[in-house]
């Protein structure tokens, strides 16, 4: 068999309400029971408020725009809005410290309990109640770090109270389409692939729809003297449609190995495409941390 090159490119995962495997159904609301869904429900977003008590009057719309911003620049999903029921919410408040404005912040889940609380870092008082819009972006920016952390600790603790979350089973796979490959590859490789997926971590499903994860490939081969440079790109995506990881492989091959069939050749692929996507699925499930601690910036 061959050996390939292998690369994988997981993506920055985008920690609490993402794309980080499928999240727990408090994430979702209550779409119901999984057979009973008909559709994949929408990607949670937080919800950024208006203060109403954060001593910022009219500029308290323009703190929820950039505190929304930042978050989202943590790779958290967050709209700046009123939160309507079933949502996640960050409400933010704050208090005065001397010459310091203290931001305190309380995340909210959809069923209104409260899961986290977070004092921010001070801010110059006089500007904050001016509404400078540089001391509210430098604020909202330096809070979002924390704020992330402490949503992620959430939902960690949230999936792993949950039966059906990821970190709870192993996760559905579904092999999807492979195109652009020279001579039998778009047939054999996916073949292949689905027989060196399933394994204790991991279950290969016939039906996209109750999948977590869907495995497509694009195949592209470039002529170099004779030979063929084939890459070999492994897209994985989450149940929302959202781009998890990718796997790529390369390697050079005479064009009569892998045409009109791929045999061997797709075997060893597929082989060593599976230990990377496996890798890229494991990192994409959100895990509990080893020692949790409480989701309280207090």
């Amino acid at each position: 068999m061959r050996s390939f090159i292998t690369k994988k490119r997981p993506l920055a995962c985008l920690l609490l309400l993402s794309s980080c495997g499928t999240l727990p159904e408090p994430f979702y609301g209550n779409p119901g029971p999984e057979g009973a869904r008909l559709a994949t429900p929408p990607a949670p977003v937080l919800m950024v408020p208006t203060p109403s008590q954060a001593m910022l009057g009219d500029a308290g719309g323009t703190y929820a725009s950039d505190l929304a911003a930042a978050l989202v620049s943590e790779d958290v999903p967050s709209i700046a809005g009123p939160a309507a029921p079933a949502t996640w919410r960050v409400t933010t408040t704050a208090r005065l410290a001397g010459n310091s404005v203290i931001p305190a912040y309380v995340i909210t889940g959809p069923d209104g309990k409260i899961y986290g609380k977070l004092d921010g870092a001070p801010a110059p008082a006089a500007l904050w109640a001016a509404g400078d819009p540089a001391t509210l972006t430098a604020a909202a920016q330096a809070d979002a770090p924390a704020l992330t952390k402490t949503l992620t600790a959430i939902n960690a603790e949230v999936q792993g109270s949950d039966p059906n979350s990821l970190e709870n089973r192993p996760p559905r796979l579904f092999v999807g389409a492979v195109t652009g490959a020279p001579g039998d590859g778009d047939t054999a490789l996916p073949l292949d692939l689905g027989r060196d997926l399933p394994g204790p971590d991991d279950q290969v499903v016939s039906d996209p729809a109750r999948a977590d994860f869907t495995i497509t490939g694009k195949i592209s081969t470039q002529s170099d003297q004779g030979q063929l440079i084939v890459e070999l790109d492994w897209t994985v995506m989450d149940s929302s449609h959202r781009k998890t990881g990718q796997v790529t492989q390369i390697h050079e091959l005479a064009p009569s190995d892998i045409t009109p069939y791929w045999g061997d050749v797709a075997a060893a692929a597929a082989a060593e495409a599976a230990t990377g996507i496996q890798e890229v699925v494991s990192n994409a499930i959100v895990k509990k941390p080893s020692t949790p601690g409480p989701a309280d910036g207090h």
